[in-house]
């Protein structure tokens, strides 16, 4: 146990920044297609109380596996702790030796708004310059300041179910980055002219209409990582590209597409491919300026795996 690297959250805030990881997620997306990672299906345990214990397997060729094992506890704000809590593990392949455990939420929390980013990149117009966020959470700061670093933004709009916390984001937004940053009273006011969406919440029924989003737009669904949940509405999903991280997951765990597909807004070919297969030329991207294209971003234990892979060789040095 005395090798072992052990790294909290604070720390993965200090050493993963959104440039460095941005560059990791580009190396999952890539490693995905090529077979250099191998991604399996999370495993979902219920427990008592309606608290769940997840688990996310990975392994990657170039040295080292693991998996991300999560509690899930709802009502845990009710008692001051947080609803999810965890840690990824990451083993040396070479023996099978345990390097290192890494704060699972705060690599998750950088991470998945660098994964959006570079969707984005291969899916959104070049000159993207408003940015929409539905949610103004924590992953609200990861997609901004993701997004920050790839896009010319001039100009950010937020909506949150909860006025006050959309108010203070973009005060606090707003002096980080100085784009100016408009707290907006509906979702439809928030996405107006919007390039780039994101949905970033934890809504179980649609919150984003077709007729609010406009041509050439593109959406990163975050939010919605269940069957039965979705963020955006059947005739939506129906009009875009719909682009993913891995399809395997599409099909087990989002309501975004399987919603739509059981009120037969979609049909079971909608997904054109994953974000790797478009960075490799296998599947064709955003084909003119005037679609609409959506990546649906359900997460992948790869990328946590390779975020603490790197944290741990970097605390080693």
């Amino acid at each position: 146990m005395d090798n072992i690297i052990m790294i909290n959250a604070d720390q993965v805030y200090r050493q993963l920044t959104p440039k460095e990881c941005i560059g990791l997620m580009e190396q999952v997306f890539a490693g995905e297609e090529s077979g250099a990672c191998i991604q399996y299906l999370r495993m979902a345990i219920p427990m008592p109380d309606g608290n769940v214990m997840a688990a996310m397997p990975a392994y990657f060729h170039d040295g080292f596996f693991g998996m991300k094992i999560l509690s899930v506890y709802p009502q845990n704000s009710l008692a001051g702790y947080p609803s999810h809590q965890g840690q990824i593990l990451v083993f040396d392949e070479a023996h099978g030796e345990l390097k290192g455990l890494v704060d699972a939420m705060s690599v998750t929390g950088v991470r998945t708004g660098c994964c959006s980013a570079v969707a984005s990149r291969y899916l959104a117009r070049p000159e993207s310059s408003v940015l929409a966020l539905i949610g103004c959470g924590h992953q609200a700061w990861s997609h901004l300041r993701a997004l920050n670093e790839l896009f010319p933004l001039q100009q950010v709009q937020v909506f949150d179910a909860v006025p006050a916390r959309a108010k203070a984001f973009a005060e606090d937004a707003e002096a980080e980055t100085d784009l100016p940053v408009k707290a907006c009273a509906t979702v439809e006011e928030a996405v107006k002219n919007a390039d780039i969406i994101c949905t970033l919440t934890a809504a179980k029924e649609p919150i984003l209409a077709k007729e609010w989003v406009k041509p050439g737009a593109h959406i990163n669904a975050v939010g919605a990582c269940a069957a039965n949940a979705r963020e955006i509405a059947g005739p939506l999903t129906a009009a875009v590209r719909f682009y993913c991280d891995n399809i395997e997951s599409v099909r087990h765990e989002s309501g975004d597409y399987l919603l739509a597909l059981k009120e037969g807004s979609i049909g079971e070919d909608h997904i054109i491919g994953t974000i790797g297969e478009v960075m490799a030329g296998k599947v064709p991207g955003r084909t003119s300026p005037d679609e609409i294209t959506m990546f649906e971003s359900l997460g992948m234990a790869v990328e946590d795996l390779i975020c603490a892979d790197y944290l741990i060789r970097k605390a080693g040095k």
